[in-house]
């Protein structure tokens, strides 16, 4: 069997049809793992508790509001509940809860389908759009569709693409940049201004850090990457050259992200409702001297900000499902995002042990801990070698992960990684596709055998892993099966 999918690669006609349609039928999976009964559970899971009512109340009235007690009970019985009339502190910018609301206008307040399928739909829309980007990378629709497949079928990536939190919405916006930025590599430098991809990129950005402020980390790396790139490209630059092409990419980057962003804070800044919204009214919190002209708007909403900041960096609440960035990559303690039992004869239990249904945003950990060591040839590529392409996804890496070395002592979780999940992913592939390069013909069909049984495992270990991705209802024993460390129960 292997031998016959693997001839694909080698059989001129089939690899035709495999260039023609492997991407939209990836594409198609990942619909199809990110759709299946996607209002399962009809109730809020874990953060969905604040984005879900932020997104109603932001839709509703311009800015997010208090919700009563028992809130979540009313929207699981299939109700919209009412909101209070003081402004809620929340401590993520509105653009992500803006995108979740549009798919509740779409489909319903009153129903979980409408309250995760925005975030679906992005999570679908980046299984394609790394594809365009490995194959930007890779210049092979094999080595993309081959990221398409691990990235479409891997556990974080399908959980957070159903379920309405922010950060499958951050992730997609940076991927988003990821590929702005490759289509303007691919423009002459030298022209400072025209650079149509590099001020998309810097849009993509701006909206990335309006869902979470980490996006900010992509924009200050990206925007470093960029110029280095450029210096490296021209070697023979002048220092007043360069600098000069440092300020232009600044120009083009940071205020249009400047710009994006604050367009995300239209809402609040429009109405008078919001938390702190009235904060610089009282003549007593107004700026003076140099900063007097700020209009008192923006004086409230910087308030606002540093509120918000303080809050994010002294959060040490203890969490029980708390992950260390550390342990990140090696799956060490997933995020339980919902677990309901039933007892043996309650309900449809018929297992002697009861039941379970659990959604668990944990990665496939076949892709995962391969991946680290794809990372560290990556890293030996790029030092032994200067290989951009290794550097150009480390970039990517580096920019989401290094940010959380800062804040070990904060309550962070695994989940997360999502943000950056494209970019291990592209290390992944890159990986194999270097160790297909350097191979001899004589070692290729062997090799070829390899990453295709690694491909089949991969799929395997999701299929098994799938049922506590869905929430799927199996007996105790069966998801206990699933607990491989003590950390993930």
């Amino acid at each position: 069997m292997l031998a016959k999918l693997t001839s694909v690669v080698y059989e001129p006609r089939l690899r035709a049809l495999f260039d023609r349609w492997s991407i939209w039928l990836i594409v198609a999976l990942a619909a199809v793992l990110r759709l299946y009964n996607l209002g399962y559970p009809s109730k809020l899971v874990f953060d969905e508790t604040y984005y879900v009512k932020d997104a109603l109340s932001l839709t509703a009235t311009g800015f997010e509001r208090d919700w009563p007690a028992g809130s979540d009970d009313v929207l699981a019985a299939g109700k919209v509940p009412v909101f209070s009339d003081t402004g809620s502190f929340v401590v993520h910018p509105p653009l992500g809860k803006w995108i979740i609301g549009a798919g509740m206008s779409l489909f319903g307040q009153d129903n979980s389908f409408g309250w995760r399928f925005s975030v679906a739909v992005l999570g679908i829309a980046a299984v394609f759009l790394l594809m365009l980007v490995a194959r930007k990378l890779f210049k092979s629709t094999v080595w993309a569709s081959l990221a398409g497949l691990f990235f479409a079928i891997d556990g974080l990536a399908i959980v957070m693409a159903r379920t309405a939190l922010l950060d499958g919405i951050l992730m997609f916006f940076v991927l988003l940049a990821f590929w702005f930025l490759l289509l303007d590599r691919e423009r002459s430098f030298g022209k400072l201004f025209n650079r149509p991809y590099l001020i998309a990129a810097g849009a993509a950005l701006g909206a990335a850090t309006a869902v979470k402020w980490n996006g900010a980390y992509f924009l200050a790396v990206f925007g470093i990457y960029v110029v280095l790139n450029e210096l490296l490209a021209n070697r023979d630059t002048t220092f007043v050259q360069f600098a000069k092409s440092a300020a232009s990419k600044f120009a083009l980057l940071v205020p249009t992200a400047f710009i994006v962003y604050l367009s995300s804070w239209t809402g609040w800044l429009t109405t008078t409702g919001g938390y702190d919204r009235n904060f610089a009214d009282d003549v007593a919190n107004r700026w003076t001297g140099l900063l007097s002209w700020v209009p008192i708007e923006l004086q409230s909403l910087w308030h606002y900000h540093v509120d918000a900041y303080n809050f994010h960096i002294n959060l040490r609440s203890p969490h029980s499902y708390a992950s260390s960035p550390l342990t990140w990559f090696f799956l060490g303690r997933p995020t339980s995002f919902f677990y309901e039992g039933l007892q043996p004869g309650a309900g449809n239990c018929t297992a002697a042990g009861g039941c379970s249904s659990a959604i668990t945003a944990l990665g496939n950990p076949f892709i995962w801990w391969a991946a680290i060591a794809a990372i560290i040839l990556l890293i030996w590529l790029l030092i032994r070698n200067g290989d951009k392409v290794a550097g150009a996804i480390l970039v990517g890496v580096a920019a989401g992960y290094l940010p959380w070395m800062l804040y070990l002592q904060r309550t962070v979780f695994q989940f997360y990684v999502i943000a950056f999940e494209p970019f291990v992913v592209l290390a992944l592939v890159y990986a194999m596709a270097a160790l297909w390069r350097q191979a001899g013909p004589e070692r290729r069909p062997r090799l070829l055998k390899a990453f295709a049984t690694f491909s089949f495992a991969a799929l395997a270990f999701s299929l098994f892993f799938l049922p506590i991705w869905f929430g799927t209802w199996t007996p105790y024993w069966f998801w206990y099966l699933h607990m491989w460390l003590p950390s993930w129960i």
